[in-house]
């Protein structure tokens, strides 16, 4: 996925404001919840939001050091599951990826629109989720987190096939 895709995407990764505000807006949400954004939670979620596309936690890792430096594993995956945990970050287990959340809301259920072609990755509301939510309520059942993944092809992928 995305090397394979030779046409133009008129959408590229945010600017680095637009990271800033988001890095800004998750340690106030988390400072208000008596959390901290420690430096290597700051960093793993700087490298998704300036991503604009899933990464692979290898990746993460690889790119951690700002002096090119890769971290240790476990620093990047206790990272990644405290932003998951905080719905600042998504697993997804289509692709082995995370991407940072878009949605701004601890509590919502995720859905994703993947592109086969290109690679690109679109969080949408979940349509299913209050069907689900009842169905899971029905059965006793509570549900602490939903991910819903779809692949197909994005608009720039479609026009060029």
């Amino acid at each position: 996925m995305g090397d394979a895709c030779q046409h133009h995407h008129p959408d590229g990764p945010p600017g680095q404001a637009e990271v800033e505000r988001a890095l800004s807006a998750a340690g106030d949400r988390l400072t208000a919840e008596g959390e901290r954004m420690t430096a290597a939670r700051t960093r793993v979620l700087a490298l998704l939001l300036e991503s604009g596309e899933p990464v692979k936690a290898y990746d993460l890792i690889a790119r951690f050091g700002e002096d090119g430096q890769p971290a240790k594993p476990p620093t990047v995956y206790r990272a990644l599951e405290f932003l998951e945990r905080k719905g600042l970050a998504h697993r997804i287990a289509s692709i082995s990826a995370y991407v940072a959340c878009t949605s701004g809301s601890i509590d919502h259920a995720a859905a994703f629109l993947i592109c086969d072609c290109c690679g690109a990755t679109q969080e949408v509301s979940a349509p299913v989720a209050g069907d689900l939510g009842r169905a899971a309520e029905a059965a006793g059942y509570a549900i602490a987190r939903t991910t819903i993944e779809a692949h197909g092809r994005c608009p720039a992928c479609r026009v060029a096939a």
